[in-house]
């Protein structure tokens, strides 16, 4: 039944969903209340409009409004194939987005930190709206400053391990950052839909720096199911983040981003292989790379709203 609309700012129960006209309304993350009270809260969306690390084409800083305006399309309950509404277990509310000054790049990190901070502290977990990829780093941080060093998940046509000076802000540096930090535990951590190569990998012999590489060419010979028990085989019983790059996916099906790269999966098939990890511990998600302004009716920010609803989705199969 449709209800009276705006939704995010005039819902009561933080459960639930309330059907709303797709073309109206209020914008909020799948039509969750707004608001920064964390009380009784198990997820919050934030958004993270930043976008100065892109080396190609900018944009992703309209990422989450565009995640946004498509989730709508998909609040209507259950999820297929789950055939479960995961509000019904979910307490989820829509953050907003992380504030910063874009004339003082340099304070940009410890604002994205810090934002983060405020949400885990509360003992709420995040699912974090991009922005370009670079903003995992500072996300990352706060998240093992909680919960010290984790598996990482990660799907991404790149494997942002390139070299970069200290202090540089740049969106393919962010996981040799996170290796040399200890944020992440490499030998637990997988990277899937590879099919790039960084600056000056296999000079030095170490070219996987520990992760497991499934690359596009392995995951086009295997089956969704496959894949995803050899991330969860990898992974095991450590707790995870689960970072998604929009441009994993074909540009085919995914044009809306700054770096796409032919010969990637299909939404089909990354939505098969993250419906296969139910048995991972994750802490916490983002979907990020979306950039409208390249997009083609809307297909890439619907594909990342649905993949940040089917980690809900994930996050109530394990947990109800």
């Amino acid at each position: 039944m449709t209800t009276g609309g705006d939704g995010a700012f005039t819902r009561g129960d933080l459960k639930g969903t309330e059907i709303e006209n797709t073309f109206a309304g209020a914008n909020s993350f799948m039509r969750r209340r707004y608001t920064r009270d964390l009380t009784g809260v198990d997820v919050a969306v934030t958004g993270v409009p930043f976008d100065l690390a892109t080396s190609n084409r900018p944009g992703a800083r309209f990422g989450p409004a565009g995640i946004r305006r498509a989730s709508a399309n998909l609040a209507w309950g259950p999820i297929w194939p789950w055939n479960f509404d995961p509000f019904d277990t979910l307490a989820v509310v829509d953050y907003g987005d992380c504030a910063f000054d874009p004339g003082h790049p340099a304070a940009i990190p410890d604002a994205i930190q810090a934002h983060a901070r405020v949400i885990l502290d509360s003992g709420t977990s995040m699912l974090t709206l991009g922005g370009d990829h670079f903003i995992t780093l500072p996300v990352l941080r706060a998240h093992a400053e909680k919960h010290g060093a984790l598996a990482l998940v990660h799907f991404d046509a790149h494997r942002d391990l390139e070299l970069s000076e200290d202090g540089r802000i740049d969106h393919g540096t962010m996981f040799r950052h996170a290796v040399e930090e200890r944020l992440i535990d490499p030998k637990r951590s997988v990277q899937v839909g590879i099919r790039t190569a960084y600056e000056g990998e296999g000079s030095d012999g170490d070219d996987d720096f520990g992760f497991t590489v499934i690359d596009a060419a392995d995951l086009a010979q295997r089956t969704p199911a496959d894949v995803a028990r050899e991330i969860a085989k990898v992974v095991g019983d450590a707790r995870a983040y689960l970072t998604v790059d929009i441009d994993c996916l074909d540009p085919s099906c995914a044009p809306g981003t700054g770096t796409p790269v032919v010969g990637g999966p299909t939404t089909a098939t990354m939505l098969a292989i993250l419906r296969g990890l139910g048995t991972i511990d994750f802490t916490g998600m983002d979907v990020v790379e979306v950039a409208p302004v390249y997009d083609v009716g809307e297909i890439t920010s619907l594909a990342a709203a649905t993949i940040a609803v089917e980690y809900l989705c994930l996050l109530t199969s394990r947990y109800s």
